[in-house]
């Protein structure tokens, strides 16, 4: 096993670095008769940002989880710049791994600067917390006052912007995201999105969202993973996506930002028609 794999070495001038990348090999998980994740192997490049996008049920969070082992596969491999998994410690395992969720889970009794620097004091880190956590602070651009309150002081996407600086506080190079953005405001999610892609690149991340919103993996993505019943039924860049030459059940996920895109052109069209 690999000693470690590639992270951010400085968190705000690194855009050469690279995030590790990643190997699923026959992966399947089972919940008894159910079958979640049905015997998908996948190649994740380094760097790549990757969307994984499908109805409820897909199996698109269980197979996120299984690469930071909240949950383990029933059979099959998953392997990270060449460590598998499941030789490493879980604890430390997701201590190299950024993880942002819906429900941001900041700890209501804890100041914003310590709920940042949470993963760095369960690592032993006893030096520069302060530094790192304005640091952080400065690159999801939340001012440093906010250091000393607490999370019931913020609006919720400034909570969401300190549930990525957490995650990104121990320099992973690696960020698993679940639906990240679904219960913020559209203006606020668009803007999040847009900032989370610019680190997403800054640092040289390997990210993979799991998304209901297909319109939201077509612009942050570079590729994106569509899934039904356990399976990927097509894995294509944006751009094939919106071909609509890569299968029914992509084809169906793409219709949708299409159609509300035709929606409010005709309704600018006729809005037009009428003052003019």
């Amino acid at each position: 096993m690999g000693e470690s794999w590639p992270i951010v070495a400085t968190m705000i001038s690194s855009p050469s670095a690279s995030g590790p990348a990643i190997s699923l090999q026959n992966v399947r998980r089972t919940y008894g008769a159910i079958t979640a994740v049905d015997d998908i192997s996948l190649e994740i490049g380094a760097g790549s940002f990757v969307a994984l996008v499908g109805l409820s049920g897909s199996g698109k969070s269980t197979l996120l989880k299984m690469i930071n082992r909240l949950t383990d596969p029933t059979a099959g491999e998953v392997l990270i710049a060449d460590d598998n998994v499941k030789a490493i410690d879980p604890h430390i395992l997701r201590r190299r791994i950024g993880y942002v969720f819906q429900n941001i889970g900041l700890f209501p009794h804890m100041t914003i600067s310590r709920n940042i620097a949470i993963g760095l004091e369960l690592a032993g880190e006893k030096e520069g917390r302060s530094e790192r956590v304005a640091e952080l602070l400065e690159l999801v651009e939340l001012p440093q006052e906010m250091a000393t309150r607490m999370p019931h002081q913020l609006s919720g996407g400034q909570q969401q912007r300190v549930g990525v600086a957490r995650a990104l506080a121990t320099r992973p190079g690696l960020m698993l995201m679940d639906e990240p953005f679904g219960a913020l405001d559209p203006v606020t999610r668009d803007s999040l999105a847009g900032q989370y892609k610019a680190l997403h690149d800054k640092l040289g991340l390997t990210t993979i969202i799991v998304t209901h919103d297909m319109a939201e993996a077509l612009y942050l993505a570079d590729r994106i993973l569509v899934m039904e019943d356990g399976q990927i039924k097509a894995d294509a860049t944006p751009a094939e996506l919106l071909s609509g030459d890569v299968g029914d059940e992509a084809e169906a996920l793409v219709a949708v930002p299409r159609a509300q895109a035709a929606h409010l052109i005709a309704l600018s069209k006729k809005d037009g028609a009428k003052k003019a």
